[in-house]
């Protein structure tokens, strides 16, 4: 484990710390699931925000009570371990369900433990809830947190509360990490050839027939003197055609390799003249989980004209996406624009972790909003302060005057406008809202 501060989160089974781990971790991805006793050991992620790092261990559901379970005393024994370790401890709850005997049984436990402490009321999307949280003020901890795991309401609040906790620290060492990429994409589309190219050398397998790529297949590449990490992951299906095990398997993988990356290369069929509602989800799923993005359109020279305008038809349809990704037609046949794929990437890569002054963010956004007011239910909605809180990707923190007004339709309003200022063709960006104070 890193030398970052630890941050550990806490509670009783099936309160959200898994949903809230997936929140703040850009890379790791716990399985969350509305079971009790789904995390079976801890898990572990480094996080960036306001340039501050911290390592972010996410564990089982804590009881602090005797068994007889061999398996329920070792989980026990880890998670009493970890918080002895903990440089801050977030304290789990249930908003929804209110205070139970078990979390005053964790909370008697950390005041013993005398750590720094954040209680974290999770499941705080309703007003039923909100009847509950003076409950928890009962535990005599300093520093409660409503939040809402799920929605991400309240996440912003928790991430500032958390650097202002832990000791100063910054970000340098995660800005020389290597940039990872993976190439994505149906079956036999010509991923593995492509790795070849960029590679110079026959490095992954290449058949005719799909599945000839069952593992994620990793190499690195110098580009002007810079790393670049390439992974070929197994060609993915739509679920109903997955039904081998093996199958199965690889496609998950795929997407453990699609979560790793900082940017993504989505190869397509050129010479198919259309786009696939997979490939669209694959490529949803990539900018929505924060990666960059790029579409390949491999074997052109089996295109002919028709076939280039029928492509054009249908990306067109989805066209409110299509302008913010970069797209290139290639052929790994003839060796077609592979040349200007290594340039792409590093344009992709220095457009994802480029860092704005937060001054000219905020008066930028104070002009968009003087020369355009955007309104909900009569109500003016005012930007106080604008912050970029992390890179790689491009994160925001707007500072206004009432979070709920801020829903997709204006945060895709900041987008739109961030995007006409700056070439962020390629990349995502993510926006967090808390109140001014």
């Amino acid at each position: 484990m890193s030398k970052n501060p630890k941050v550990v989160i806490v509670g009783r089974t099936n309160v959200g710390k898994s949903t809230l781990f997936n929140r703040l971790s850009t890379r790791v991805k716990a399985i969350a699931f509305d079971q009790p006793g789904v995390t079976r050991d801890f898990i572990t992620d480094t996080v960036s925000w306001s340039n501050v790092l911290f390592s972010l261990i996410d564990t089982a559901g804590l009881t602090l009570r005797k068994t007889d379970d061999p398996f329920a005393k070792e989980l026990q024994k880890r998670g009493i371990a970890l918080m002895q370790d903990a440089d801050l401890i977030l304290f789990m709850c249930d908003g929804k369900t209110g205070l139970l005997p078990e979390d005053r049984e964790i909370a008697n436990h950390l005041h013993k433990l005398g750590k720094k402490v954040i209680v974290v009321i999770n499941k705080m999307d309703s007003n039923e809830s909100a009847e509950y949280l003076h409950e928890f003020e009962r535990f005599g901890f300093k520093k409660i947190v409503p939040v809402s795991a799920q929605h991400g309401t309240g996440i912003a609040d928790l991430l500032e509360e958390i650097v202002a906790v832990l000791p100063s620290t910054t970000a340098t060492a995660e800005e020389e990490r290597v940039p990872k990429v993976a190439i994505i994409g149906k079956p036999n589309v010509g991923k593995s050839s492509l790795l070849n190219l960029l590679l110079q050398k026959e490095r992954v397998l290449v058949a005719d027939y799909p599945g000839t790529t069952r593992e994620p297949i990793s190499e690195k590449i110098s580009f002007y003197k810079e790393d670049i990490q390439f992974t070929d992951t197994p060609g993915i299906r739509r679920k109903r055609m997955v039904d081998e095990p093996l199958e199965t398997l690889m496609v998950k993988r795929a997407f453990s390799a699609i979560d790793d990356a900082d940017i993504v290369l989505l190869m397509v069929d050129g010479s198919e003249h259309a786009i696939a509602d997979q490939e669209l989800k694959l490529a949803f799923y990539a900018f929505e989980n924060q990666k960059a993005l790029a579409i390949l359109f491999n074997k052109d020279d089996l295109v002919e004209e028709v076939g280039k305008d029928d492509l054009e038809y249908s990306l067109d349809i989805y066209k409110f996406f299509m302008k913010k990704v970069p797209k290139l037609t290639i052929s790994c046949k003839t060796g077609k624009n592979i040349g200007k794929i290594l340039p792409l990437v590093s344009t992709l890569w220095n457009r994802y972790i480029q860092q704005f002054s937060n001054e000219e963010l905020t008066m930028f956004f104070k002009e968009a909003l003087v020369h355009k007011p955007l309104y909900v239910n009569g109500h003016l909605l005012i930007v106080r302060a604008v912050k970029q809180v992390k890179h790689g990707p491009i994160t925001l923190l707007l500072i206004v005057n009432e979070p709920k007004w801020f829903g997709k339709t204006q945060l895709g309003f900041f987008d739109n406008i961030l995007r006409t200022k700056f070439d962020l063709v390629g990349v995502p960006i993510s926006f967090f809202v808390r109140k001014t104070g």
